[in-house]
């Protein structure tokens, strides 16, 4: 698991002190800072990568929380403080946890354990959007099968069933061309033919009746010659 870079704003140095060594006992955890007001914090923020900041909420110069408002894409924050009343305030402003002190290094863990699911579950939605954007999944053979975008070739419809030329080999799976279409990101994929659908950069040559691709020869149907012109091929 990637360590959690995390900050401490904190201005009391006994607070300072239980932080910090309570952040050492969590092996997860990786203290990059401490600050005793938010303006330094800021600055350091617009510098370097941090996952997590310990926020107490009275600071000299400019409060916690206001300092919260001025972040436009502010990191996971838990917020340490003696008072209870600012509670409502800070989650308003999303912050994960709220620890009144004084708390135990339990309650503390529990806290980071928040973080700690809250980054996962963000790592694990940008790992399958990015899959998204560079494949997708077929049935063939009863098995779902990856075909990466940047392999396929073109596709061919046959009937009720579609069979995918690729880099690598044919696949068939019974899906309809429209379907299939729909799956495919328009921007690298153009549909020529009512039968064919093709990769935009892996066509050799084309005339205003075919193109080529790896060597085979594509019709183009006389219904799709305008939206060929206008993606300029």
């Amino acid at each position: 698991m990637q360590k959690i870079k995390c900050i401490i704003v904190e201005d009391e140095p006994l607070a300072v002190r239980l932080l910090s060594d309570y952040i050492q006992q969590v092996p997860y955890l990786e203290l990059c800072g401490t600050f005793k007001e938010a303006l330094s914090a800021g600055s350091y923020l617009q510098k370097e990568r941090t996952d997590l900041i310990f926020l107490d909420i009275h600071l000299p110069r400019l409060k916690g929380l206001s300092f919260l408002r001025t972040l436009q894409n502010p990191p996971a924050v838990i917020v340490t403080t003696a008072y209870h009343q600012y509670a409502v305030e800070g989650f308003e402003l999303s912050v994960v946890d709220y620890l009144l002190k004084p708390f135990s290094l339990e309650r503390f863990i529990a806290a980071v354990n928040k973080v700690s699911k809250l980054i996962q579950s963000y790592q694990s939605s940008d790992k399958a959007e990015s899959q998204k954007d560079t494949s997708l999944f077929l049935t063939i053979d009863r098995k779902k099968v990856r075909i990466d975008y940047d392999r396929i070739l073109y596709i061919e419809s046959r009937r009720e069933y579609v069979k995918v030329f690729t880099l690598n080999g044919e696949y068939t799976s019974k899906i309809s061309t429209t379907e299939l279409e729909s799956l495919l990101p328009k921007p690298r994929f153009i549909r020529v033919h009512r039968s064919f659908i093709v990769s935009i950069d892996k066509i050799d040559t084309y005339t205003k009746g075919e193109v080529e691709v790896n060597g085979k020869t594509i019709p183009i149907g006389k219904g799709y010659k305008n939206e060929i012109l206008l993606n300029k091929l």
